[in-house]
Order: C-alpha cells, then sequence, then structure tokens
C-alpha cells in the first residue's frame, strides 16, 4: 500500500526531502530500483531534494545494473521535474564514483563541493549551494552533507561544516543542512546548535530525531534536517512501504515558510 503524506504544499513555502538512494539499489542490496525511486520520489512533490550515494558515474555491470551503468543518477531523477541540480564528487573508485547531490526547482547562484575527508579509504565531501527563489531577496544556501562513520572523524567533519557556515553563510541568510549524519548519537547537535543557532526539524517539532535505519525496521538517528533562520510549517519522516524496500535509509521531509 502506498503511504498516504501528510504535508500540503502552501504557496509561500519550500518544500525539502533528504535520501540516502544507496546507489539505486535495494535495501537488500540485490535489486537495482533507480526507476522505482524515480517515481516515488517526484510524487512528494518537494522544491529541494538532498541525495547521498548517488552515482555520477559507474561502469561495472551487477544486478541488473548493466543496461544503465552509464547514467548519471542524479541526471536521470532530477528529469523534467528538478531542472537544477549540482553534484559533487565523494568516493571515487576504478568503475567511476559517487556522491551527494542536490535538486531543484529553482536556479542556482553559485555552488562548491568541500572536501572534509579525513581517512583515505573513506571519501567524504559537504556540497554547498546558494539558491535564489524568485521573489525572495534573500539567498537561500543548502548544504547535503554526508558524514563518516567514526566518531572523531565525524567531530571533524563537524568542526569543519561550522567553519564553513560561519565563513560562507552570513547571518540574515537562511539555511537548510540535510544529509545523512551517521550521528547515532547525537553529537552533532553539540556543533550546530551550540555553535550556529541551528536547530533540527524533527527535534525542533517532536522533541527527538527521526529514526531513519536501517529502512525494514528503523532505529537509528542517522539522517536529519537542520535549519535556520526559517520557520518550521511541518514534518514528516517517510517510512513503511514502498520506501522499507527502496534503499536502507528512510527519507525525511519537511516544510519551511518562506519570508
Amino acid at each position: 500500500m502506498t503511504q498516504k503524506f501528510s504535508i500540503s504544499k502552501s504557496g509561500t513555502s519550500i518544500r525539502v526531502l533528504t535520501y540516502n538512494i544507496h546507489k539505486g539499489f535495494s535495501a537488500t542490496n540485490l535489486r537495482y530500483i533507480l526507476h522505482d525511486i524515480k517515481e516515488t520520489i517526484r510524487h512528494i512533490d518537494a522544491d529541494v531534494v538532498f541525495l547521498q550515494e548517488v552515482h555520477g558515474e559507474h561502469t561495472l555491470a551487477r544486478n541488473g545494473f548493466e543496461a544503465e551503468s552509464s547514467i548519471r543518477q542524479f541526471e536521470f531523477l532530477a528529469d523534467q521535474v528538478w531542472h537544477h541540480h549540482v553534484y559533487g564528487k565523494n568516493v571515487i573508485y576504478e568503475s567511476g564514483h559517487h556522491g551527494n547531490a542536490i535538486l531543484s526547482k529553482y536556479p542556482f547562484v553559485d555552488w562548491e563541493n568541500i572536501n572534509v575527508s579525513m581517512l583515505h579509504f573513506a571519501s567524504r565531501s559537504l556540497l554547498h549551494g546558494t539558491l535564489q527563489i524568485p521573489g525572495i531577496d534573500q539567498k537561500l544556501h543548502m548544504i547535503c552533507v554526508h558524514l563518516g562513520l567514526f566518531a572523531l572523524e565525524r567531530e571533524r567533519q563537524l568542526t569543519t561544516l561550522v567553519k564553513r557556515i560561519k565563513s560562507h553563510v552570513p547571518d540574515h541568510e537562511p539555511l537548510i543542512i540535510a544529509g545523512d549524519f551517521n550521528d547515532w548519537r547525537g553529537r552533532a547537535e553539540y556543533y550546530l546548535h551550540h555553535d550556529l543557532g541551528v536547530r533540527e526539524v524533527f527535534k525542533n517539532m517532536h522533541g527527538t530525531y527521526a529514526r531513519t535505519f536501517p529502512a525494514w525496521f528503523p532505529v537509528l538517528t542517522m539522517d536529519r534536517i537542520y535549519f535556520r533562520g526559517l520557520d518550521v510549517i511541518d514534518c514528516t519522516h517517510l517510512q513503511g512501504q514502498p520506501w522499507r524496500r527502496l534503499s536502507d535509509h528512510t527519507p525525511l521531509l519537511a516544510e519551511f515558510k518562506l519570508f
């Protein structure tokens, strides 16, 4: 049964989705289901989509991947819906690379991919894009993240993220940070809230983070949407069917009021 979504889009808001798509493979890693992911996320009607583990290039055939190995996944997912998109390489290997992407219905003013890799075998980056929304004077900053698996690694990456925001995001310009934080211990709050005044959507509205991993029985709070300079209208954790079979993570959806 298809899940019904509780957020109804208003005319003065922006809706954002964050999703680790597991390189287009099912939660069990046995089936390549990028087409299913595409059809499902476009029904959400998000204005901006933060993606992690998305292939920019891949030439190795596996599990039904043969016919589509040359697809740039972020372009395939964005097709005819999100006309503006940016991609940042994260992990590079012999058969290609994957990383973070931001898909948007609004144009980018600029963007940059910032390398925050601490280990030679675990490449990571922050993808920072700035949007210009028609009718809105202020630029809107979007940062897509996928942090490391080790605590010390994440702490250093969060320190770099804080420095990036302090140096490149003026206090008066709204900011959304979303992605896979791998932060099951909740340490990101110390860096982002205490140092920057940034708040997490689900903790702000419900008092706790959304449990997003693993998709078939979410118990870990891996994925987050942080914000500053915006008012939250609503947020939804998309779980159950069809999400439990599409990736090993479940996505988060939030809507913010624009000025």
